[in-house]
Formats: C-alpha cells, structure tokens, sequence
C-alpha cells in the first residue's frame, strides 16, 4: 500500500476513532476525577501534527482559586496507571492535564447549564439578522435544547444546529 493511500485512511480513522476513545476515557477516569474533587470539563483525543494528544480538561468549583498546576500534576499522576491499566488507545500519546481557561468552550450540556448567567460568544454557521457572533448573557435552554442570549434587553434562541462555537467571555 502507498503512503498516499495511508495517509487519508490514518486522518480518516484518527478523526472518527478520536470521540469514541475520548469518551471512553472520560468512563474510565471519570471516578478518579470525582475522587479528587475535580469536575471533568473535557477529554479530547488528537492528532496534532506527528503526535497522538489526550487531552483531559479539569475544574472545581470550590475555590476562587480554580486549577492550578499542582491540581493539573495531581489528576495526571491518578489518572496514568488507570490508563496504563484500562489501555484505552491503541497509539503512543501524549497526555495533557490542564484548566479550561477563563474564556472557556461550551460544548456539553452541562457547560450550558453550569455558565447560565455567565457572558458568552455564539458563533454561528449563517448570519441571522445580519450577523454571525452574538455576545450576551446566556440562559436557560429550552425543551429543545436551543441556546437562549439576551442581548441588548432581546432574548435570542439559537438552535444548537445553526451554532458553530459557544465561549464564555470575560472583561479584562
């Protein structure tokens, strides 16, 4: 088989592989997390550039603080031989542990529900009503799971489908 042939196929499977592996990651040390204290923000699995990366994203709730590198160094030292252990990934990867930042990505249901009354970016796939962003405060979601902003006094609901990106935004 030629290289151009391996190449595409390797994306192919990375990128459909990538969830099904991140998810069942976040099965396996989804006790772990709870155990330390820590929410699971995310786990992502990778390709980036020749490396393999999984990636597990942490918060807490308990502390102004929120993560630091000694919570990050924690969940990494707990979670390595569950991995080992479980062998979830059939590649060599790198593992990164970390904060999901100030301005975070919403992506799961339960970010939504977490950051109600929080500001918030929503990219979307089409312009409606002549544009593409929308920055307000988010609220709660709908039955169908549409994604309310109230933006200049005027609730907007976005259905998830036309939206490309949700983050939060913080005023420095």
């Amino acid at each position: 088989m030629s290289d151009e042939i391996k190449k595409p196929y390797r994306a192919i499977r990375t990128r459909t592989a990538g969830r099904g592996i991140a998810d069942k990651v976040r099965e396996i040390i989804q006790p772990t997390a709870d155990e330390l204290g820590y929410y699971l923000w995310n786990v992502e699995y990778v390709k980036e550039g020749a490396d393999f990366v999984l990636r597990v994203t942490i918060d807490r709730f308990d502390t102004e603080e929120g993560i630091t590198i000694d919570d990050c160094e924690a969940m990494s030292r707990a979670i390595d031989p569950i991995l080992d252990e479980h062998d979830p990934i059939p590649d060599q990867y790198l593992l990164e542990v970390s904060s999901p930042g100030i301005e975070r990505e919403l992506t799961r249901d339960d970010h939504f529900d977490l950051c109600v009354g929080e500001k918030v970016e929503v990219r979307l796939f089409a312009p409606v009503d002549g544009s593409r962003v929308w920055v307000g405060i988010l609220g709660e979601r709908d039955a169908e799971g549409s994604i309310p902003v109230e933006t200049a006094g005027v609730t907007r609901l976005f259905p998830k489908a036309t939206v490309s990106k949700v983050r939060t935004v913080f005023d420095f």
